[in-house]
């Protein structure tokens, strides 16, 4: 009868070789690249989300803007730097026409930021004195909408005493070859969406840019209108309009000479002054510059 013998394993008593110096230094240097290389990460990574909050937040709900002119004058001075809502009428989304649903509608009396109607790449800040489907007029510089006098805003203010009289037209005046007058104005109807409008000779001049912001070529050939090379007698107009004025009513280049504002060209509503001083003094003059700011004006909402 045989029997198995358990072999039994020899203890391992042979030493393990040392790590080398140069082994531990390179490990220790591989932890330090490491820990360089996540906090690198960290503040790329903290770049990329705080450009992308800043580019949301610019894009869809706030943006601060600087007052160039004196065209609002006293309400707003050259100098003014403020902060500009964009979501209250609806933001629209970049590289794209459509436009986010607002929570309310351009009203008589708004400080609006707005693209000019004629180079989109410029904003132009105005009033709203008349929204769309209000017929207005001004007369001795009073302005009526729908008949009913729309007060001057009490910072707004005339440069010349006198007020050019009826019947004498101004050059640059809208629409061209009217008879109108900055002091002396219309009647004219502010068009709204879905209205019919018909299109003759006489009035070509008053809805020629409302069929270009909606994307048509237009032209008048002897006393026939064509649009898109065709012969129109009637259009149906796709969005709303405004007519905008400056407060300083004798130093603004508003809606009075240039007509309507598409509802499309809608930035936001002004919202609070942040900051402001003279625009006219140089930085080179640090201290005259320090001096101008407007303490008074910082933190003055808008309205």
């Amino acid at each position: 009868m045989s029997t198995a013998k358990a072999k039994t394993k020899k203890p391992d008593t042979e030493p393990r070789p040392a790590r080398k110096s140069s082994e531990i230094l390179n490990g220790r240097n591989e932890a330090k690249q490491s820990a360089k290389k996540s906090k690198s990460r960290e503040w790329i990574e903290a770049l990329i989300f705080a450009g992308i909050a800043a580019f949301i937040l610019r894009s869809f709900i706030i943006e601060a803007y600087r007052i160039p002119t004196g065209s609002m004058e006293n309400t707003l001075l050259a100098g003014d730097f403020l902060l500009v809502n964009k979501f209250i009428y609806g933001a629209v989304v970049p590289f794209t026409d459509y436009r986010l649903p607002g929570f309310k509608t351009v009203e008589q009396g708004d400080i609006v930021v707005f693209k000019y109607p004629r180079d989109k790449d410029v904003n132009y800040i105005k009033r709203c004195v008349a929204t769309a489907g209000k017929t207005i007029e001004i007369k001795d510089r009073k302005v009526f909408v729908d008949g009913i006098e729309f007060p001057l805003p009490p910072e707004a203010q005339f440069l010349s005493r006198q007020a050019i009289p009826p019947g004498q037209a101004e050059m640059n005046i809208f629409p061209l070859y009217s008879s109108f007058n900055k002091d002396n104005f219309g009647p004219l109807y502010i068009p709204k969406k879905g209205d019919k409008i018909t299109l003759t000779a006489e009035n070509f001049y008053t809805y020629k840019f409302l069929l270009e912001y909606e994307g048509h070529s237009t032209a008048l050939m002897g006393r026939q209108v064509y649009v898109d090379g065709k012969p129109t007698t009637e259009y149906e107009v796709k969005q709303d309009y405004y007519f905008m004025m400056g407060d300083n009513r004798d130093n603004s280049l508003d809606s009075r000479y240039w007509g309507f504002v598409p509802h499309s060209h809608i930035v936001g509503s002004a919202l609070i002054i942040y900051w402001s001083w003279d625009p006219d003094i140089s930085f080179f003059r640090i201290f005259d510059k320090l001096t101008s700011i407007r303490w008074s004006r910082i933190g003055r909402l808008v309205h």
